[in-house]
C-alpha cells in the first residue's frame, strides 16, 4: 500500500506542480527522480519501479502539448517532427512478436517514455529556466548530504543487498573495500551524471540570477556538484565537470572578484581530490591499457553481424534495454553489449538506428543556434555540448536514454538547446533627471539574461 500511495503522490504532485508552471513540474518530476533509486532500494515489489514513471505521466498530462501562439508553434515544429518520429516507429514494432508482450512494453518504455521532453525542453522560459535551477540546486545538496553519510557509514547501510541493488555491490573505488557512492539513485553512474547534468543549469542561476541569494545558491552548488562526481567515481563524468568550468573561465566575462573566488572553490575541490585515495578513479584514464579494455567492452559486436542477424531488430527489451529482474529470464535471444546505438539497431533494427541518427544529425547542424547570443547564452552552450558529448561518448556505454533522472536533463537540454534563443533586452538606466522606467507605473522592462 505504501508504494501505490508513493506512485499517487508522485503522479499527483507532479501533475499539480506541471498546472501552476513548467518549471515547477520539472523540480517536482526530479525531486521523484532523485530519491526514486533509494526508495526502489528499499521497497522492493513490482509497482516500485513505476514511481517514477507515475510522476513523468502526471507530468506530461499537465503539459500543453499545442501552444497557442503561432510563433511558439513555428519555433518548434522540427522538435515536434523529430519527437513524433522517434516514437512512432518503436510503437510499430511493438506490435511485431518477437518478444514476449511485458518484455516489449518495458522496451517501449525505454526507447520513447523520455522522447516527449524534447518537446518540452523547447518550451522553456527564463522564468521556468529560473525555477528548475533553483530546484535543482537544493536537490543536489541533499544528494551530496546523503553522499557524505553513504561515505562515513557505508553504502549497504542505506542500499541493502537484493537483487535490485546487486550492480552497486559489483562496483567498487579504486581504494579497495568501499562500494562506489550512488547517494540517492539507482547506482553511482547514475549520481554523477545526474550531477553533470545539473552543471549548466547551476552555471546559468549563478551567472544570470539576478536575486543575490540564488546567484551565491548556485556559486556554492558548483563545487558541491563536482564534489558529489568524485564521490560517485565516475571517470567520464569527471571528465565532462572539468570541461566546463574550464569552458566557463575561459569564455565568461567574470569580474576579477568572481574569476578569484570561482577559482578558489573549485581548487577547494581539487585539494580534495588529490589528498582522497577513494576519489581518485579519474586517474586510471591515463592507463591506455585499461582504457582500450573498456572500448573494446563496449564494441564487442559489429554492427553488421547484428544488421546482418537482426535487419528488424530483436524487438523492444530484447538488445539491451535495461529490464526489472523479474522480467531478464523471459527475453528471446538475448543481446548484451555496452553500447547505446548498438541497443538502438537491435531493438528497432535499422530504420529506428537511421531516425535517430537523422536526428542527431538535424541537432548537430543547430549548433549556430545554440551559440548565438540571447537569453541565458552560457547554459545555453554548456547544454548543447553536453548532449553532443553524450551521444558522441554513447557508444562505449548504455543508459543515456533511460537513466533515471540524468536522461529528463539530458533530453530537457538537446530540446531547449536548439531554439532560437529569447531576445536580449537592455536594463535602461536612469535619466538625467533620476526618472528609471523600469519603476514608472505600468511599465515593464525585461532585464539582461
Amino acid at each position: 500500500m505504501l508504494v501505490i500511495a508513493l506512485c499517487i503522490a508522485a503522479f499527483a504532485g507532479c501533475y499539480w506542480a506541471g498546472r501552476r508552471t513548467l518549471g515547477q513540474g520539472l523540480i517536482a518530476l526530479l525531486t521523484v527522480g532523485y530519491f526514486y533509486g533509494i526508495l526502489r532500494a528499499n521497497l522492493i515489489t513490482t509497482i516500485s519501479h513505476f514511481i517514477f514513471d507515475a510522476g513523468l505521466l502526471g507530468l506530461y498530462l499537465s503539459f500543453h502539448w499545442t501552444s497557442r501562439d503561432k510563433k511558439e508553434q513555428k519555433r518548434s515544429a522540427m522538435v515536434r517532427m523529430w519527437t513524433v518520429l522517434l516514437i512512432a516507429w518503436p510503437v510499430l514494432i511493438l506490435m511485431l512478436p518477437f518478444q514476449p508482450l511485458l518484455v516489449s512494453l518495458v522496451g517501449l518504455r525505454g526507447n520513447i517514455f523520455f522522447v516527449p521532453l524534447l518537446l518540452i525542453g523547447s518550451r522553456l522560459k527564463g522564468k521556468d529556466l529560473l525555477e528548475l535551477s533553483v530546484g535543482l540546486a537544493v536537490l543536489n545538496v541533499v544528494a551530496l548530504a546523503f553522499a557524505v553519510a553513504e561515505y562515513f557509514l557505508g553504502v549497504p547501510r542505506f542500499f541493502p543487498l537484493s537483487a535490485v541493488t546487486r550492480i552497486m555491490y559489483a562496483s567498487g573505488d579504486v581504494a579497495g573495500g568501499f562500494l562506489r557512492i550512488p547517494a540517492t539513485f539507482t547506482s553511482a553512474a547514475a549520481f554523477g551524471a545526474t550531477m553533470i547534468g545539473s552543471m549548466p543549469f547551476l552555471i546559468g542561476l549563478w551567472t544570470t540570477a539576478q536575486v543575490p541569494f540564488q546567484r551565491m545558491l548556485g556559486l556554492v552548488t558548483i563545487p558541491a556538484t563536482m564534489l558529489g562526481v568524485l564521490m560517485s567515481a565516475t571517470r567520464s563524468n569527471f571528465v565532462f565537470g572539468c570541461g566546463m568550468i574550464v569552458f566557463v573561465l575561459l569564455t565568461m566575462r567574470l569580474s576579477a572578484k568572481q574569476r578569484i573566488l570561482f577559482m578558489l572553490i573549485i581548487g577547494a575541490v581539487g585539494i580534495t581530490a588529490l589528498t582522497n585515495e577513494r576519489f581518485q578513479r579519474f586517474k586510471s584514464l591515463t592507463d591506455k591499457e585499461a582504457v582500450t579494455e573498456r572500448i573494446a567492452g563496449s564494441v564487442n559486436r559489429n554492427f553488421l553481424e547484428i544488421l546482418a542477424e537482426y535487419p528488424m531488430g530483436n524487438g523492444l527489451g530484447g538488445g539491451g534495454t535495461s529490464l526489472p529482474y523479474f522480467l531478464e529470464g523471459q527475453v528471446r535471444n538475448p543481446i548484451g553489449m555496452e553500447n547505446e546505438y548498438a541497443r538502438i539497431l537491435a531493438e528497432q533494427g535499422v530504420i529506428g538506428f537511421l531516425l535517430w541518427m537523422g536526428f542527431l544529425i538535424w541537432f548537430f547542424q543547430r549548433v549556430t543556434v545554440a551559440f548565438a547570443k540571447g537569453a541565458w547564452s552560457t547554459p545555453r552552450k554548456l547544454l548543447w555540448c553536453h548532449v553532443a558529448i553524450g551521444f558522441g561518448t554513447a557508444w562505449i556505454g548504455t543508459g543515456l536514454l533511460t537513466s533515471i533522472p540524468a536522461t529528463v536533463m539530458l533530453m530537457l537540454g538537446a530540446g531547449w538547446a536548439v531554439m532560437p534563443p529569447e531576445a536580449l533586452r537592455v536594463n535602461p538606466l536612469p535619466d538625467r533627471r533620476g526618472w528609471n522606467p523600469q519603476r514608472a507605473p505600468g511599465r515593464q522592462v525585461a532585464v539582461v539574461r
